[in-house]
């Protein structure tokens, strides 16, 4: 396994993370933003995981680039 290859597993848990829902699949499961940040949680694991989703979430244009950028170089280096 190569760094690309590392790389590119990275760039694909990004993108799974970013298109969760929260109404629809974070919130019936217990893993809502405001569950954590009221509660005081966020220093636990969770809180810290559910501050990963929503950073991904917030930061989908660049992520969209990372895609378009692999897509490009997947492209050309065949």
């Amino acid at each position: 396994m190569g760094l690309w290859t590392l790389l590119e597993g990275f760039l694909l848990l990004a993108n799974a993370l970013a298109i969760l829902n929260e109404d629809r699949f974070l919130a019936p499961r217990g893993w809502s933003f405001s569950e954590v940040s009221g509660t005081g949680q966020a220093k636990s694991l969770k809180g810290q995981l559910i501050g990963l989703i929503y950073a991904t979430q917030y930061l989908r244009v660049p992520l969209i680039i990372l895609n378009v950028i692999t897509i490009l170089v997947k492209l050309v280096s065949g």
